[in-house]
């Protein structure tokens, strides 16, 4: 058996790009991997969506018009609908929509082989960049921003529906004891309790779609490259197994886990913004 020796870390193809950005600004506007990533993203959703509504929407639709118009559906009845009161759907129904492509693109583009990797092959006498696949939202500090705006916007409009007293006080239950020395370390308990959920949130919200995505480009490196890592002739059968299999697992990222992950942020930023103009519901 041949121990092949590597430095080879996945974890950096994410990481690294902070410290190397293409281009070096001022408090922290570096333009590098991830920023590239997003604008790529942001521009295939207006183009996409341009090519569609610049045609002229028609009665019998095309097929790019029935994609378009069933990703519309998606959004109003699915996720804006399902987590938003009437009152709120004018105003945060086009940011849940926009959440929702937006990360949806992000996450397609994340397993397109481009060609962005630090090492570089030689192709006909010229230096090229390696292609790899690399997504946006698998670095937490994209999926932190996109948190934290729908958190501050629920607690915007959370604010703005019920008032400031009105809505702090609806974080606690209903048919709450009066405030007094007995009943004093129990109400402070519940409002902590209460505090450490909204941070929770904030978590929960941003890991899941950062870790699901930084792991299934992880996995997929892993079962392709165990053939290529495996020598000896013991072990040539690892190499359609390995390849198979992440071949499989990148079918299954590209297809259904791009569009689940980026349906369940929209769809739980719409809940939070809709529970906070109606906390009693």
């Amino acid at each position: 058996m041949i121990v092949l020796k590597t430095d080879f870390n996945p974890v950096s193809e994410f990481t690294d790009f902070i410290n190397h950005p293409y281009v070096d600004l001022p408090l922290g506007l570096d333009i590098n991997k991830a920023v590239v990533y997003m604008w790529m993203a942001a521009a295939l959703a207006i183009i996409l969506t341009l090519l569609v509504t610049r045609r002229g929407l028609q009665v019998r639709p095309s097929g790019p018009q029935t994609t378009a118009e069933v990703i519309y559906e998606v959004c109003e009845q699915q996720i804006a609908r399902a987590g938003l009161p009437e009152e709120g759907m004018k105003i945060w129904f086009p940011y849940v929509a926009t959440a929702f492509v937006f990360i949806w693109m992000m996450n397609l583009i994340g397993f397109i082989p481009l060609p962005f990797g630090e090492e570089h092959v030689d192709l006909f006498g010229l230096s090229v960049p390696q292609l790899q696949i690399y997504a946006a939202t698998a670095n937490l500090s994209v999926t932190l921003t996109l948190t934290l705006v729908t958190i501050l916007a629920s607690h915007a409009e959370g604010i703005r529906y019920n008032g400031v007293v009105g809505y702090f006080k609806s974080w606690m239950p209903s048919g709450m004891p009066a405030f007094g020395l007995k009943t004093a370390p129990l109400i402070i308990l519940i409002a902590v309790i209460e505090v450490i959920s909204q941070f929770v949130r904030i978590v929960s919200l941003s890991f899941r779609l950062f870790f699901n995505l930084l792991a299934g480009h992880l996995v997929i490196a892993v079962f392709l490259g165990m053939g290529a890592l495996i020598g000896g002739t013991a072990f040539y059968f690892i190499h359609p197994i390995g390849f198979a299999m992440g071949v499989a697992l990148y079918t299954l990222e590209a297809t259904l886990i791009a569009g689940l992950q980026a349906f369940i942020f929209a769809s739980l930023s719409a809940i939070y913004i809709g529970g906070a103009i109606h906390p009693d519901h």
